[in-house]
């Protein structure tokens, strides 16, 4: 399963590519507004840093980027796709999971520019995306979990879905929206292809008071043998 960092600060996505290793990155909004930096900026700086760090290419580092929110009709969600595409060959584009949405979103697979449809909150509004050739899907986790819903089981069963009827790795399911390690594990266990979250929640998977314990209780024998 690939790791994606759910962020847009330059600072969170090198360290978590020279700590971690991910895979990718995702962006919204308001991942946007939290880096401090104008839209159009926030995206340069990071296609610079892809440059720099020689991971051109969706293939390699693929960086969803959403576009304009209220913009409603396919027309023009296509035509502001193609502007932000423009912009580095690593940039898929974020389209919103609505009737027009889904017609955006093929009509960019059908011109060769990769989509990932986002906000999906039920298994049958994951379908389309993959029907239509999406490269990716993002089924949103820690909103239906804290709604009090099945997360865990609302993967599985895309993923059963898409094993079904051979859309299996070719849309990839970005299981977004994840909060904790739990979630991780559970997008794991159900088969999905990609956990996307943000730099906190991957420090926090990675620490557990025994790793800690252990630590400590080796340290202790360490120094009390005899050298």
């Amino acid at each position: 399963m690939k790791y994606f960092l759910d962020s847009a600060k330059l600072d969170e996505i090198r360290e978590a590519y020279h700590t971690f290793g991910i895979d990718g990155v995702t962006t919204n909004p308001k991942h946007i507004m939290n880096s401090g930096k104008p839209f159009l900026t926030a995206i340069h700086d990071i296609a610079d840093w892809i440059r720099e760090e020689g991971l051109e290419g969706k293939e390699v580092f693929p960086v969803s980027v959403e576009i304009d929110p209220y913009i409603e009709k396919a027309d023009e969600m296509v035509e502001a796709a193609r502007k932000i595409s423009a912009i580095s060959d690593n940039f898929v584009i974020k389209i919103p999971c609505t009737p027009d949405g889904i017609a955006a979103a093929r009509a960019l697979e059908n011109e060769g520019i990769r989509t990932n449809v986002t906000l999906v909150f039920t298994t049958s509004q994951a379908i389309l995306p993959a029907k239509n050739g999406s490269l990716f899907v993002s089924p949103f986790i820690g909103w239906k979990e804290a709604n009090g819903e099945d997360g865990k089981q609302y993967i599985a069963d895309i993923v059963q879905i898409y094993k079904n009827y051979g859309f299996y790795g070719k849309t990839q399911i970005i299981c977004a929206a994840v909060r904790t390690g739990r979630q991780i594990a559970d997008c794991a266990i159900a088969g999905a292809d990609i956990v996307t979250a943000g730099m906190a929640v991957y420090k926090d998977a990675m620490t557990h008071p025994y790793t800690r314990q252990g630590i400590e209780n080796f340290r202790n024998a360490w120094d009390n043998t005899a050298k």
